[in-house]
């Protein structure tokens, strides 16, 4: 890293891994970052919410979701920023419908539980390397001596099996448990991560909760990916991957002056 940055988060990880040019100039040159559209604004007011529900917040949920979703929707209009407007029309309805499944999906899969944290902020040194992982956990709950990391995750019907195991999604809660554990001084062991899915066009089963495996190896093959980031970013080496021009989706730098 350069002497001014102190840290790498799993967001600029996934996008070195997706293409290493595209990470330098969206996070180093600062060129034509993401700044957000209808579904981060979504995602983001339902996850406030999701946060006091799981505190046992007394609050009306509906109106709290609506209104963090309309401030969050102005802030795009600010920053000329277009949204969807059959899109927002589908989320203010799919909010609420979503927000009363949260507690039963909760209360279905842990059992009892006690809230350990929420919205936990990791900033933790990497070994051998003078920079910290920053992240934010969403949750961890405690089941006797088991805690429960999870991340809540807004989709419209929810993830196949290819997606549930697909290494660059996964590996965000490998090493948010790797470094929670590191925080903590807690076994891995005791230890478990999951997904809360939070399904926008769902006609049931709003929410779903689905454990992923965040074992040794997989510890270690995550950790050696972000090991490989740090030494290339530090060595500014920024290769363009093309094979991910297209992938998930066509990038936004593409056949502009930044990646002719």
């Amino acid at each position: 890293m350069t002497s001014k940055r102190e840290h790498i988060s799993y967001s600029e990880l996934k996008d070195w891994a997706q293409c290493p040019h595209y990470h330098k100039k969206a996070w180093i040159e600062k060129v034509s970052r993401f700044e957000g559209n209808e579904y981060t604004a979504f995602g983001s007011a339902i996850h406030d919410v999701c946060e006091k529900k799981l505190l046992k917040e007394d609050i009306n949920e509906t109106e709290i979701f609506q209104l963090g979703f309309e401030k969050r929707l102005q802030d795009l209009l600010e920053k000329n920023i277009e949204v969807n407007p059959s899109n927002v029309t589908q989320m203010r309805t799919a909010g609420p419908a979503i927000l009363a499944e949260v507690d039963e999906a909760l209360e279905d899969y842990f059992g009892e539980y006690e809230v350990f944290s929420s919205e936990e902020m990791l900033y933790v040194p990497i070994e051998n390397f003078n920079i910290y992982f920053k992240g934010f956990v969403d949750a961890v709950v405690k089941v006797g001596d088991t805690y429960h990391l999870f991340d809540w995750k807004t989709c419209s019907w929810g993830w196949d099996a290819r997606k549930k195991a697909e290494k660059l999604v996964t590996y965000q809660l490998t090493l948010y448990k790797h470094f929670f554990c590191q925080k903590h001084k807690i076994d891995p062991a005791k230890v478990e991560t999951h997904f809360a899915l939070l399904k926008r066009t769902a006609k049931k089963d709003r929410v779903e909760i689905f454990r992923v495996t965040s074992g040794k190896q997989k510890t270690e093959n995550a950790l050696k990916l972000l090991y490989q980031a740090i030494y290339n970013i530090t060595k500014r080496f920024s290769i363009k991957n093309r094979l991910n021009c297209h992938k998930p989706y066509p990038c936004k730098l593409l056949n502009t002056p930044h990646c002719p």
